[in-house]
């Protein structure tokens, strides 16, 4: 403590940290904040460069619009006017040799209007047949968590799992159904699977309760999610401190020691509380010598890795301009492309930057599948080449082109994960002056680790402020 200044640092300058930063600073100027982050740059998964002169995203290219906090904490820190929303939503299947319209009512992928499933193709007859037994099959008792696989096959059958709910939790986890959680990954189905007979049913009863005039699923921001995590930073005020890489924490009498930096010249650094938000690997290694049951879960969770290869094509190359915003593949089918997104028909923003260019992404990599991913640059480049001349009858090349590999990048809920979660949370409580947040835990998107952030620093005002003055500060600022 300096003076009546508290010193709070935060590890880890993704955009759980830095939104921890700037909530932290909501307190009042009585709280100095450092963050500390062992890469040369803040941001995390959130990075936007140039592709042909546009600037496009290199990481996580939107967030969950119907959860407020991301667009919340973009307006906060100015980029209000910046949200863009997309132009189309209308996604397919590459499935059975064709790309296929998403069905109508699905809940992440669990259908619930069966004319639009048949419709759609994405299954064959004998898939399709399947689906409708589970309204006359015995109940399915799921009393404890699950993997979604488990539960959904057992109602409807194996293709739907693997065309229609493997792709989508690929998209989200670059996992694999048969160990994903039920109970973290798809929350409303797990309750309908402890209460519930028919998941048609059940499907049905959410498909229609969804809002109808709940606006767009999705939001961006002109200059790229990229651009969020300068901004929260310059917002919080914080001292930002790029390439220092924290190697171990450890409780003083007042609060908490970091040492940084290389072990034949360590830096010290003393505060007064600590949030860590670093993924689960990272974090497992500074909790170790005072958080060990914290630790050792936290060294449980697997992490994904993957690419993202986007392309900047003349628009003459495609015979015929795509109209979805792009299309999905079950990792059934065996191919390379977990997923393509066509970002200047999805956020119009892009299209208009350069009308004479479309600019796509493709997306490389599924747990398990790592092998792929040790091919070098042209090599990805030419999979994601081959994939547009195959699906869409792209001809020539690319004007411009761009790889970024994030490596163990995406949490794994697996099985047990939100009991997984309970313990690490019970065992960081224990420990005054320390809390955790990102992607680990209650969700991967944008909203769900700001809201995260939101939380372990209001753990931290509170342990340093119990009289609550930091919370009415607080919501002046924020009102």
């Amino acid at each position: 403590m300096e003076g009546n200044r508290c010193h709070v640092v935060v590890v880890g300058g993704g955009i759980a940290g830095l939104a921890a930063a700037w909530y932290l600073r909501q307190g009042g100027e009585d709280v100095r904040v450092t963050v500390l982050d062992g890469a040369r740059r803040v941001g995390g998964k959130l990075l936007a460069t140039e592709v042909a002169g546009v600037s496009v995203d290199a990481g996580a290219e939107a967030m969950l619009a119907r959860r407020p906090e991301g667009k919340d904490l973009a307006r906060m820190v100015g980029l209000g006017e910046e949200l863009r929303h997309p132009g189309t939503t209308q996604a397919a299947i590459l499935s059975r040799g064709a790309l296929r319209p998403m069905p109508k009512g699905h809940v992440m992928g669990v259908p619930s209007d069966l004319t639009s499933l048949a419709k759609s193709g994405i299954l064959s007859p004998g898939g399709l047949a399947r689906v409708p037994l589970d309204q006359i099959l015995p109940a399915t008792l799921v009393g404890t968590d699950v993997s979604v696989a488990a539960y959904i096959r057992a109602r409807m059958g194996s293709e739907v799992v693997e065309r229609l709910i493997e792709p989508l939790l690929g998209g989200v986890y670059a996992g694999q159904a048969d160990r994903l959680s039920l109970d973290a990954t798809m929350p409303r189905i797990a309750i309908a699977a402890r209460s519930e007979r028919s998941l048609l049913a059940a499907t049905r009863e959410i498909a229609a309760e969804a809002p109808k005039d709940a606006g767009p699923v999705f939001t961006t921001l002109r200059r790229g999610m990229g651009s969020l995590p300068e901004a929260v930073a310059a917002a919080s005020g914080a001292e930002i401190r790029t390439g220092v890489m924290v190697r171990e924490m450890r409780r003083t009498g007042s609060g908490w020691q970091l040492v940084a930096g290389p072990v034949p010249e360590p830096e010290v650094i003393e505060a007064d509380a600590v949030i860590v938000a670093t993924p689960g690997p990272s974090a497992s290694r500074l909790l170790a010598g005072e958080a060990p049951l914290a630790a050792a879960e936290l060294a449980r969770i697997d992490y994904a890795s993957m690419a993202i290869v986007t392309l900047a094509y003349p628009r003459e190359a495609f015979p015929q301009p795509p109209t979805g915003s792009g299309y999905l593949v079950p990792p059934v089918d065996g191919r390379p492309i977990k997923a393509a997104t066509f970002s200047s028909v999805k956020w119009p923003h892009l299209a208009e930057a350069d009308p004479n260019l479309i600019l796509l992404r493709c997306s490389i990599g599924r747990l398990g599948e790592e092998a792929v991913l040790q091919r070098d640059d042209a090599e990805l480049v030419a999979l994601a080449m081959a994939e547009m001349v195959e699906v869409m009858g792209v001809r020539g090349l690319p004007r411009d082109s761009r790889v970024t590999r994030w490596g163990g990048s995406l949490p794994q809920y697996d099985v047990g994960h939100l009991d997984r979660v309970a313990r690490i949370r019970a065992a960081v409580a224990a420990q005054p002056g320390l809390a955790l947040c990102g992607a680990a835990y209650d969700g991967v998107g944008i909203p769900a680790c700001v809201s995260t952030a939101r939380t372990a620093a209001a753990r931290i005002l509170d342990h340093l402020d119990p009289t609550g003055e930091w919370q009415k500060k607080a919501d002046s600022l924020t009102s």
